[in-house]
Formats: C-alpha cells, sequence, structure tokens
C-alpha cells in the first residue's frame, strides 16, 4: 500500500541561465546549518569544477541536501544553458516539485520556457521564486504577470496555476512572500517548500525500484548511479536486476556493494534506505541513466523520457601537424578514443561514433558550448588532438527531403544596433518573427527563427556589432526543412609560407595584408593559419623572413619596425572563426589553427576540383 514519506522533500531549481540557481542553494545551505561556525566557503559552491567556477555557469546537475525542522529537503541544482538542456530532462523524475527561478528584472526568457514546459509535462507542483529583487531596476509585479502568462501559454492546469510565488534576493540571503522584499533570511521559502511540495510516496513492502536519473563518475569506484528509491527499500550487498523501459531485453543480475545518501555537500554511506530517498549507488560496472533497479522477484522498469537528441557535430582526429606530440601527454587515436568513450559515462547528450579511419572520431552535441566544454576539459588533462568546424545533423523527412535543426533566437539589443542584428541574422537565413521594445523604450527585443548552422560563429560578431551590449538567448525548436547554403566567412585567412619561427620582419610586413593572430618568437609551419586577411580569399605569407644585410648603411633603413599587437583569440573564437577546410589544434598550452591540407599545391588543386 502507498504511504507518504512526510520527513523527506526532493525538490530541484530550475531557470534561465544567470538567474540565481547556484546562488540560491548557497544560500540554502548556509542557513540550514551545513558549514560550521567561520567555515572557509566558496561563492557559488555547488559549481565545483574549474570550468564552472570561471565561466561562472553551472554545467553537470548536482545533488545536496540540507535538514529544516526535521525535515530533510533534497536539492537538485540544474544547469540554465540550452546545450545542457539534457541534464535537466533527466533530473525532474527524481524529484516530486520544482522551484523556478525567475530574474526580477529581465523575467521569463527562452530557456526559463524550456525547462517549465518539461517540468508541467510531468505534472510537478511548481514553486516561483522572483530572484534579485534587490536590483535597482527590478519590476517584480510585471514579472509576476509574465510568469502567469507563461504558465498559461503552456497549458498549465488549475492546480499548477496556484502556485505561491516566493520574493527573494539570493545575494544578501533574504526572501519574503510580498514583493517589497522585506524579509530577515530564507525561512519563507523554506517554509514554503515544506508546506507545498509534496512528499515523495510509494509502496515500502513492495519490491525494490530505484530509477537511474544521473551517473557520476570516479577514479576509485568507478560509475555511481544517483536516483530516487520508488518503491521498497534498498540495502548494501542486496541482490538486485538492473532492467531498461527502452531496452526490454537487458537484464543484468548486480550486487549493491555500497550505499549513500546525500548530506549538506557531501555523501553518508548507509546501509540501507527508503521510499523518497535519493541515493548513489556504487560498485556496479554496467550502470547507465534511464535503468531501474529492481528486486529479482518483480522486475518491472520505470518509463523514462528519451533525451533529446544531439543537433551538432565535429570531428575529433589525432594530431597530424609538424608541431605533433611536443606539448601533450595523451596524443594518440587510442588515448583520445578512451577519453572520448569515458565522457559517455556521465554525458547522455553526447554521442561518440568511430568513423573510416580509426585516427577520427565523430562527436555529437547539443551546441557548441556544449562541445567546447569537453575540448577544453581535454586539454586541460594533458590530451592534444585537432578538431574540424561543427556541423548541423541533417534528418531526411518521410517525403526523403532534407530537413535541418532550427532554434528560436531571442535577442535584446539597444536600438541603435537593432538594424545590424537584423541584416547579419538575415544573410544567415534567419526569419523575424517578432519585434517590440523593452526597457522603457531603449532596448528593441528581436525574436528569429533561425537554422542552428546560422548560429555556428555568430556569438563573437553579435557581441562587436552590439559593442557589448547584446544578449542572445536560443531554444531549439525542432526540424525544418533545409533553407540553402550560407556562407559563413567573408574573409580569407593569412597562411604561413614555410616552417621556422616568426620574425619582426616578416611579421611587420605581413601586418599590412591583414590581422594578425601571433607575435614574433613563435613557431609556425607551413599551412598554419596565423590571421585573417580583409579579402576573400586566402594569402600566403612569410613571416619567417629575415632582413638581408648589407654593407652600406643608409638613414632611415634601420627605423624600429612598429607591429600591431595581436588578435588572440580564445578557443570559442577560433571554433567559431575556423572554415570547413580548416582545423583547429588543441595542445594543453596552445591553439593553433591550420588549413586541412598543408602543402600549397595540393591544396590548390582540392580547391579547384571542388
Amino acid at each position: 500500500m502507498n504511504q507518504k514519506r512526510e520527513d523527506v522533500r526532493n525538490v530541484a531549481i530550475i531557470a534561465h541561465v544567470d538567474h540565481g540557481k547556484t546562488t540560491l542553494v548557497d544560500e540554502l545551505l548556509k542557513q540550514s546549518g551545513v558549514f560550521r561556525e567561520g567555515q572557509d566557503v566558496a561563492e557559488r559552491v555547488m559549481d565545483s569544477n574549474d570550468i564552472e567556477r570561471e565561466r561562472g555557469i553551472t554545467i553537470l546537475s548536482k545533488n545536496t541536501a540540507v535538514l529544516y525542522k526535521g525535515t530533510k529537503i533534497n536539492i537538485v541544482d540544474t544547469p540554465g544553458h540550452a546545450d545542457f538542456g539534457g541534464e535537466v530532462e533527466r533530473v525532474l523524475k527524481m524529484v516530486n516539485g520544482v522551484i523556478l527561478v525567475v530574474d526580477a528584472f529581465e523575467g521569463p526568457m527562452p530557456q526559463t520556457k524550456f525547462v517549465l514546459r518539461k517540468a508541467l509535462e510531468l505534472k510537478l507542483p511548481v514553486i516561483v521564486c522572483i530572484n534579485k529583487i534587490d536590483r535597482p531596476e527590478a519590476r517584480p509585479d510585471e514579472v509576476v504577470d509574465e510568469v502567469l502568462e507563461l504558465f498559461l501559454e503552456l497549458d498549465a492546469d488549475d492546480a499548477q496555476l496556484d502556485c505561491p510565488f516566493v520574493y527573494a534576493s539570493a545575494k544578501t540571503g533574504v526572501a519574503s512572500m510580498d514583493s517589497d522584499g522585506n524579509g530577515a533570511n530564507m525561512e519563507p521559502l523554506f517554509e514554503t517548500i515544506v508546506d507545498y511540495i509534496p512528499a515523495p510516496e510509494g509502496d515500502p513492502e513492495a519490491g525494490t525500484q530505484v530509477l537511474i536519473s544521473t551517473i557520476d563518475y570516479n577514479e576509485y569506484v568507478g560509475r555511481i548511479g544517483i536516483g530516487k528509491v520508488d518503491n521498497g527499500i534498498i540495502k548494501v550487498n542486496q541482490e538486485v536486476v538492473i532492467c531498461n523501459h527502452h531496452d526490454p531485453d537487458k537484464q543484468v543480475k548486480v550486487k549493491v556493494s555500497k550505499l549513500y545518501e546525500f548530506n549538506g555537500l557531501g555523501k553518508a554511506e548507509v546501509k540501507e534506505a527508503g521510499i523518497g530517498s535519493i541515493v548513489a549507488i556504487s560498485g556496479i560496472a554496467d550502470i547507465r541513466i534511464g535503468d531501474t533497479l529492481c528486486s529479482p522477484e518483480q522486475v518491472v522498469p520505470i518509463p523514462f523520457q528519451k533525451i533529446s537528441e544531439p543537433t551538432i557535430a565535429m570531428q575529433f582526429m589525432v594530431n597530424d601537424s609538424p608541431l605533433a606530440g611536443l606539448e601533450g601527454k595523451y596524443v594518440t587515436s587510442r588515448h583520445i578514443r578512451d577519453r572520448l568513450f569515458r565522457e559517455l559515462n556521465t554525458d547522455v547528450s553526447l554521442r561518440v561514433e568511430e568513423t573510416d579511419t580509426t585516427e577520427c572520431f565523430k562527436v555529437s552535441g547539443r551546441g557548441e558550448l556544449h562541445l567546447s566544454v569537453l575540448i577544453e576539459n581535454m586539454r586541460r588533462e594533458g590530451y592534444e588532438f585537432a578538431v574540424s568546424k561543427a556541423e548541423v545533423l541533417y534528418h531526411t523527412d518521410e517525403d526523403g527531403k532534407r530537413t535541418e535543426p532550427m532554434e528560436l533566437a531571442y535577442i535584446d539589443v539597444p536600438n541603435e544596433f537593432s538594424g545590424a542584428v537584423i541584416e547579419k541574422l538575415g544573410q544567415r537565413k534567419g526569419e523575424l518573427r517578432n519585434m517590440g521594445s523593452i526597457s522603457g523604450g531603449t532596448y528593441t527585443r528581436l525574436e528569429f527563427s533561425i537554422p542552428a548552422r546560422g548560429l555556428i560563429g555568430y556569438r563573437g560578431e553579435f557581441l562587436t556589432d552590439t559593442k557589448g551590449n547584446g544578449i542572445l538567448n536560443t531554444v531549439f525548436d525542432g526540424y525544418a526543412p533545409y533553407k540553402g547554403d550560407i556562407q559563413y566567412r567573408k574573409q580569407g585567412s593569412l597562411i604561413a609560407f614555410e616552417a621556422g619561427e616568426s620574425i619582426t620582419y616578416g611579421l611587420f610586413n605581413a601586418q599590412e595584408r591583414g590581422t594578425l593572430f601571433i607575435g614574433p618568437g613563435e613557431k609556425v609551419y607551413a599551412g598554419m593559419v596565423v590571421g585573417q586577411t580583409g579579402r576573400s580569399e586566402d594569402i600566403e605569407v612569410n613571416v619567417c623572413k629575415k632582413k638581408q644585410l648589407t654593407n652600406t648603411r643608409a638613414s632611415g633603413s634601420d627605423e624600429a619596425l612598429r607591429l600591431v599587437p595581436p588578435r588572440i583569440l580564445s578557443m570559442e573564437q577560433c571554433l567559431d572563426f575556423i572554415d570547413t577546410d580548416e582545423l583547429l589544434e588543441v595542445t594543453p598550452s596552445t591553439l593553433r589553427i591550420r588549413k586541412k591540407i598543408l602543402d600549397p599545391t595540393l591544396r590548390k588543386r582540392a580547391a579547384l576540383r571542388k
């Protein structure tokens, strides 16, 4: 018989990127007494890996738990970027309700809509938290209306429309039930969670059922499955069967060797866990996301939604440039293959396929950011490899016509830049759907429907065109018929003519042809891209050229050569810049852009064949 477990609440925090989810979790942890007096606590403590801390974004969903007046509240912090939507979709199966965080100035944004739709489809109750009410330009009352409009647009039922609104400032650590924001602490939010989020229910007498929603990976214990106990009890040394809703043939008998529950930021080892508990299980090698652990007497898998398909792919290959193997620790195809397949342990939205050659792998993901984070992680671990330009994954419809992934792009820009943005996106096959003014008429909000490939390499241009004042958000919008060819780049590359070391004299002559990416004293090789030209075709330059010395001296010939500082490209800018006939060479210490075919004669022949 089903029973409620009143001393537990399971809740996920969902929101658009930068609306303050992780900071809110910080405050809930602090005010529940997880940290001891005087403990040194990092800001955004849940963003634990280096890239998350540097970029200020959440990439992986993480579990934590706090104790409030005898009730254990399990909290899952989720990413806000559309590229990591796969992380959000699956953790919603682990919780009984969500806290939707909305910025008191920006209001609901594209990703708010995406994550809220997923929560409403699963019939989860929603607490709306209007965050950042201490912002000078906050407009909480208008934002509440916008959120309710969004609920109506997404066909929320009456119970979901009656959701409670909590007003908070996660930064100052206060919450209140009215919009003036005169709270003292986070207690109103804690109370709302306990009162409004339903207690988990299940049958403690039935056979064990645990749905695995997240996989963690640890060098020492291997795969760790994280999920909620739906029915029965799970114990250490218990024999269970792994089964899967999407794979009826999968039935593997295994033994639970270690069991953990979340406690603050850590895990505490337990001997058994009952219904509603979120547990981590280690010691099972072949455990995957979407698997259900069941008692051998009663093998019933729990349904699990399919994770959204990847939309973009890149080739990861062994670096074969003349400078290969000098800087990386792991350089062979076996190293790269093992690392990519290991990433699949924890990332469900990623796909890795072997190609015709053993040197190259096709890696598909949800967006450029998704793949660039993987590249950045790999180079930090000492891997050296090359990647190609991102390409979208086409589908074929019933009539045999080619379809491509589409995105809805929502853009907020100061009025004077809207013309440039509309023109650029028009060239990239974008269709303007809506246009309106916001922020008292100083900003324009544009809504475009655009092919996913039209956005490849656009973000950098967008920041330049809007002088850093524009906000661009995108959300996946299904597949549509192919929209025609897009020319990505109008300017050609400056290509090094010979191998050697760049010299001031050679660079001085080359800089008249365009913008340089390298300074003096850098190693180059024939076929390496050293800059960008102002013209549409590629130009070869000799940056290793030395000045010929003569016996005669002439006034003016010995003047110092002044070089324009080179334009240093970041990882994202390099991935945006490279064209389809170029590769990005990634090593732990350097990023180099190069032509796929290094030999100039062979390169010209290949261009003529096209």
